[in-house]
């Protein structure tokens, strides 16, 4: 166990209560944090009964409704018997007086994470059915039949998009370290752009990556998908913006696109492929006015980077160190907001 890890995480604490809520649960725990949960810090936790992972809200004063560990194990509790892959929910502990902050502890699935689209681990012949399967469980979670999962309240009533831009206006004004024209333009666009509603309502991700998903150890099949803390009810072409928003951006490093990549040299998917895949497995003609919704996920993007901009200056980032360069990211989501905006 790492001396940061111990820092973050009360482990007798931790241990006292998952033998009282954890069904079979046994000690001691062996620790390991992960590096990846910006948001959340993520731990493993090794026993003699298994291994779990703890996810938690992070220490320190927090932004209203961020970081929601809780809804986070509602919505995948939710989603255990269908075609969503997700990993098995075991307790969630919203009494802060345990170690200082809400968490909960689910399986630890086994399997593949891939943080590049690139996918430069596989031979290129087997890039594009990963590609394809990430199209495949987007459609699952979109066609979630909310009311029999109980979900249909898990986000509010009227224009998702009003909602969301509203939302993350208020989350980036209160994390805000200096002025972005860029962000200020992006904004005031949006909202004077947002679709008439089409009466879509369905379960949304709110952060569909490759990064947010575990493969099969030898198979392109998704086990589970992870990271759900922004998800809500809303508007499905939100996940799907983000994925190409995603692989816009300039390949490697910290941006993780494929923008200048040739991708059917590199045996991968294109962008109209995957739309086109998509649309196909939800049974819909086409989608109009895209580039709204490709605007709207770099501006949602830009505002998450703030946050976490903002926690990496006050100190208590999970990261605090990739904090500060995701940071410094934030003008250029928002300026690519814009230049989908202008394309259309």
């Amino acid at each position: 166990m790492s001396k940061s890890a111990a820092e973050q995480l009360d482990l007798a604490a931790v241990e006292n209560w998952c033998r009282q809520n954890v069904e079979g649960f046994e000690g001691p725990i062996e620790l390991h944090k992960f590096s990846v949960g910006q948001s959340n810090p993520t731990f493993r936790l090794t026993t003699p009964s298994g291994k779990y992972v703890l996810r938690r809200k992070p220490p320190g004063t927090l932004l209203k409704s961020a970081h929601a560990v809780d809804r986070e194990f509602r919505v995948q509790s939710a989603l255990w018997d269908t075609d969503v892959p997700v990993a098995r929910m075991f307790a969630l502990c919203d009494d802060d007086s345990v170690i200082g902050s809400m968490f909960y502890v689910m399986d630890c699935v086994e399997g593949r994470r891939f943080e590049d689209p690139r996918l430069q681990e596989l031979p290129k012949e087997e890039r594009k059915a990963y590609h394809e399967e990430m199209c495949r469980v987007l459609t699952t979670v979109h066609n979630v039949d909310i009311d029999a999962v109980g979900l249909s309240d898990y986000g509010p009533p009227g224009n998702y998009y009003e909602r969301q831009i509203g939302r993350w206006d208020k989350q980036y004004q209160a994390s805000k370290t200096t002025d972005i024209p860029q962000m200020d333009e992006l904004t005031e666009w949006l909202k004077t752009n947002i679709p008439a509603d089409d009466g879509q309502r369905t379960l949304v991700h709110g952060d569909f990556r490759i990064d947010n998903m575990l493969f099969h150890p030898t198979e392109p099949r998704v086990v589970a998908l992870l990271d759900w803390e922004l998800s809500t009810i809303g508007h499905p072409y939100a996940d799907l913006a983000a994925v190409l928003m995603q692989w816009a951006m300039p390949p490697g490093g910290e941006g993780r696109g494929l923008a200048g990549i040739d991708r059917a040299a590199e045996g991968l998917i294109t962008d109209d492929g995957f739309v086109s895949q998509y649309c196909q497995q939800r049974g819909i003609d086409g989608i109009d006015n895209f580039g709204f919704y490709l605007a709207f996920t770099f501006f949602r993007m830009a505002g998450i980077i703030q946050g976490v901009l903002k926690r990496g200056l006050d100190g208590n980032a999970s990261n605090p160190e990739r904090a500060l360069r995701l940071g410094a990211a934030v003008p250029t989501f928002a300026q690519a907001g814009l230049d989908a905006a202008k394309k259309g």
